[in-house]
């Protein structure tokens, strides 16, 4: 291997020229931040006007405690009194209630038409009869079990009383002695009894209902007062053999659990175990059913003590006789002082919005990631020496960094507009979800990005998945997350998709911001994610396992993609690389005899001198080894040969060109050379190293000017030679003095047209450009293909002057379809039709060799042009009219046959006779070679 003028760039000079340039394209893009910034912002403010509108409404009079105008001190001067007394039901709850009021306590009772009847789907024929449900007298039932059936069956003749004693003066004493119970729902507080304020009946349990069993009830809250009916309904105890019976006959009751969305549900259920006169042991199932909406389980618990209340009265009985009793006299809640309701609304519509504002960083980071793929420009970097390990990384964090600063922006601006969803929920719980979220997104993005080429396509793709993550989380998972009856394992699955872990996540949140607000406590900590109705936890658990799954995916698909590795190429990372090897002819040389000895004298030479470069230690810069390329057929068609079997030796200091018609495997030959696809056999050595196994290091000191410009449309043409000298392991003052000497030389320095963004350059300019990157860094192999393209004739003349000199210690490749810029630059060229080299050679030696006539040119009259004819034929009897029309007539004459001294005395003769216009002679040129040699070898191959 060649010794370096510059060694490779370190990791941390590559990832500094990396992070330099995301830096510089980052400070570029104002209006993007802004408008990126602007989406939370709005969002919050929205949130803020909404909430302040909902507290607005809930601070009308109509909302807070009622209040009247009182004479107090007998002086006629009323005062304002406020107090639950003045207040009527929906202004209650907001008043101080030092001295609750007691309630009688209540039983869950199943409404009639739910009650447990017999059904096709269970075994048990001691249920009444379903016809029971047309009339509404079907009884409410309780199951037993047991060790003993007498000792239960003992147990549930004393559960019901048989009379009902109401004593007016002391209501709730006598109402002890019943059993009352409600269909009605339980609320989140207990001052206000449902049962006894809504339109739902309630019930005293009995053993036996008489005809005039009803009766009513006055009861007073505050200023309310209410005459409640209650109604009689019978109990019914029912024997069953294992609590297993019980469970299976519960479940199928459920109005979720049968088969046929019958409803059958009961009371309450008793497992009395062991229990004897000696010992009581019960196990008791309550009835939540008609907990409250919001899966406050608590609030059903203030039906049960009835139900223990019942079991223990019945032992009571069991043990002393029926007089013996333990009163349940009523329930009350504690204190409380007066409160404002306060509904965190902004909390309840989080989820969704931040949701969309979390998710926007999703496209971001994806189209910056495609617009590079798109634009060829993360190859270009590898190109020029920037290794996949730095780009990863630095990329990575790049983005990282950036989603994190918006993140805390996000929670900062949040909290100060003073939403609860930030203020209430411990901060670090809120830092550690948004961190972890924001790696899952970014390496989502990594792995999304390998699947997409288009900018347009992937910016659509991406804002479309970004609003429906927020549409399907919130309509539809949110609605699995509040059933408590969904299978938690679904849950899990779902919350596999990261839009829904987003969203999960942001619920639980809000749902403890909205309990911490309304109750007056704090939001989520960390101890609440202990709680098993807590889904936080396991959001963090799915949500590191995606992000390394995520990302170990990006880099693999990234690599076969990026890197044309072979999808299985770390089952094959142990496997030895294939050396620069001493020649060895295989089995495969074989195959192309017949080529070779087809093959021009030159070529043929050309192939030989490979041969015994590979075979000797001799290091040229650049040798192919019968290179080739073959595109598969597709759709019936044959396969295409693009490259068949090129051999190239080129040495330090020469700059060889290739010429060739559209389409003849020129750009395909440079895009292999500079590892953009692979060969599909034979291969090349650069500095001694494959093409196959070593392009990361050729890349290092390799430079490369496509036929397409490759450039960040907002960064400028110094930002892009300091960042590409950089990577080249240029520094400080002498990076600096280079891309300077680099602009002047492509006349790109002086004007301000160094600082000017690339995206308003010209073509030229551009090109002009393209060529200072690929000799910035004092690369040893240059590709230009076309490099004069679209370039104006003072700027194409001090272009080749700049290559020209660049020639001098390096080697070049140079494609071209200016046969002056050819003849110009090139020590050596190669004309390739078909994908094969029909002629290799200095530009002299090509045209002696395919050149050996002059084209002889004259203008006349019409009526002179076959004396004109008559007069080359003397001169030359091999003569080739190749151009008539109009009195011009043009010949090529071979050299061997004509002396240009007699061509002259024959003109001269000629004028004598007839009026001669114009005449000329000329040498043959590049231009004509190029011609001859190519219709030579298309017409050779349609022939063949």
């Amino acid at each position: 291997m060649a010794d370096w003028v510059h060694g490779p760039a370190s990791f941390s000079t590559q990832a500094n020229a990396l992070l330099r340039k995301n830096l510089t394209f980052q400070k570029r893009d104002v209006r993007s931040n802004i408008r990126l910034i602007s989406v939370p912002i709005i969002l919050c403010v929205l949130l803020v006007l909404i909430q302040n509108l909902v507290n607005k409404e809930l601070d009308k009079p109509s909302n807070r405690c009622g209040c009247k105008c009182v004479d107090q001190n007998g002086d006629g001067k009323c005062e304002e009194v406020c107090g639950i007394e003045y207040s009527d039901l929906d202004q209650a709850s907001s008043c101080p209630i030092p001295s609750p009021p007691e309630w009688p306590p209540l039983l869950q009772i199943p409404a009639p038409k739910y009650r447990a009847v017999r059904t096709d789907f269970t075994s048990f024929g001691d249920l009444p009869n379903d016809s029971c449900k047309i009339s509404g007298s079907c009884p409410a039932t309780v199951l037993m079990t047991g060790t003993n059936q007498t000792f239960g069956e003992s147990m549930g003749r004393s559960l019901f009383s048989s009379g009902s004693t109401v004593n007016s003066s002391d209501i709730f004493y006598s109402l002890a002695y019943n059993t009352l119970g409600s269909e009605s729902p339980t609320e989140y507080m207990n001052f206000l009894e449902a049962a006894f304020f809504s339109d739902l009946p309630v019930y005293n349990v009995r053993s036996q209902c008489s005809p005039n069993s009803t009766f009513s009830l006055p009861l007073k809250f505050g200023s309310v007062a209410v005459q409640q009916e209650i109604r009689c309904v019978k109990g019914l105890h029912l024997w069953r053999n294992s609590s297993d019976e019980i469970n299976d006959e519960l479940y199928k009751g459920y109005r979720k659990g049968n088969p046929e969305g019958k409803i059958n549900e009961i009371i309450a259920a008793y497992d009395f175990r062991n229990s004897n006169r000696n010992s009581f042991d019960v196990s008791i199932w309550y009835n939540s059913t008609y907990k409250n909406d919001t899966g406050n389980q608590p609030m059903a618990l203030t039906r049960v003590p009835r139900s223990v209340n019942l079991a223990s009265n019945a032992y009571l009985q069991f043990l002393l006789g029926p007089s013996a009793r333990m009163l349940f006299e009523f329930v009350k809640e504690m204190p409380k002082p007066e409160t404002k309701l306060r509904l965190d609304f902004a909390s309840l519509l989080g989820p969704l919005f931040f949701t969309w504002v979390v998710s926007q960083l999703f496209p971001v980071v994806l189209i910056a990631l495609v617009y590079e793929k798109q634009q060829k420009l993360r190859i270009m970097m590898k190109m020029h020496g920037l290794a996949d390990v730095p780009y990863w990384m630095i990329s990575y964090a790049y983005f990282l960094v950036i989603s994190t600063l918006y993140m805390l922006c996000f929670v900062i601006f949040g909290s100060l507009v003073g939403l609860k969803f930030f203020l209430l929920n411990d901060y670090s719980i809120q830092f550690v979800f948004y961190f972890i979220y924001v790696n899952l997104q970014v390496s989502l993005a990594f792995l999304v990005a390998a699947f997409f080429s288009n900018v347009k396509t992937a910016t659509v793709i991406g804002y479309m998945m970004v609003f429906a993550n927020g549409l399907l989380a919130a309509f539809l998972f949110q609605f699995f997350l509040q059933d408590e009856s969904f299978p938690r394992g679904w849950i899990i699955v779902m919350e596999l998709y990261p839009g829904f872990s987003l969203f999960r996540g942001l619920y639980e949140f809000s749902q403890y911001a909205f309990n911490g607000n309304y109750m007056g406590t704090d939001g989520m900590r960390w101890k609440d994610l202990s709680d098993g109705k807590n889904g936080m936890k396991e959001i963090l658990i799915i949500m590191i396992v995606q992000w390394l799954v995520f990302l170990f995916l990006a880099y693999y698909f990234d690599q076969i993609a990026s890197s044309g590795k072979d999808p299985l190429f770390f089952l094959r990372s142990s496997r030895k690389k294939p050396s620069p090897p001493v020649r060895k002819l295989s089995s495969g040389r074989q195959g192309s005899k017949v080529s070779v000895q087809m093959e021009k004298p030159d070529v043929a030479q050309e192939r030989e001198r490979v041969e015994q470069f590979l075979e000797s230690s001799t290091s040229y810069a650049i040798i192919c080894d019968n290179l080739k390329k073959v595109y598969p057929g597709k759709d019936g068609n044959p396969e295409k040969f693009a490259v068949r079997g090129l051999s190239l030796a080129l040495p330090q200091g020469e700059c060889f060109g290739m010429l060739g018609p559209n389409g003849a495997g020129k750009t395909t030959f440079i895009n292999m050379m500079i590892g953009l696809i692979k060969p599909s056999s034979g291969t090349a050595y650069a500095q001694g190293m494959d093409i196959r196994t070593d392009m990361d290091m050729i890349y290092t000191n390799m430079g490369v000017c496509p036929q397409h410009d490759l450039l960040w449309e907002k960064l400028t043409g110094r930002e892009h030679l300091l960042f590409y000298g950089r990577l080249k392991n240029l520094k400080g003052a002498v990076l600096i003095q280079a891309v300077e000497e680099s602009l002047k030389s492509v006349n790109l320095f002086h004007g301000g047209v160094a600082d000017k963004q690339s995206g308003k350059y010209s073509g030229g300019m551009k090109r002009r450009l393209s060529v200072a990157i690929s000799l910035i860094g004092d690369p040893k192999v240059v590709y230009m293909d076309e490099p004069s393209t679209g370039l104006d004739p003072a700027s194409r003349n001090n272009l080749w002057n700049v290559v020209k000199r660049a020639k001098q210690d390096r080697a070049i490749i140079l494609t071209t379809h200016s046969m002056e810029e050819a003849e110009h630059l090139c020590d050596r060229l190669g004309i390739f039709v078909d994908g094969n080299f029909q002629c290799v050679g200095n530009p002299k030696e090509l045209k002696a060799r395919y050149g050996g006539s002059y084209v002889f040119t004259m203008t006349t009259s019409s009526e002179n042009e076959e004396e004109v004819e008559h007069m080359v034929r003397r001169l030359s009897p091999n003569a080739n009219r190749i151009y008539h029309i109009s009195g011009t007539q043009k010949f090529e004459l071979p050299k061997q046959e004509v002396r240009i001294a007699d061509l002259f005395q024959a003109v001269e003769n000629a004028k004598s006779r007839f009026t001669v216009y114009a005449w000329g002679l000329a040498d043959t040129t590049l231009e004509d070679v190029f011609i001859k040699v190519a219709r030579t070898a298309q017409a050779f191959n349609v022939l063949s």
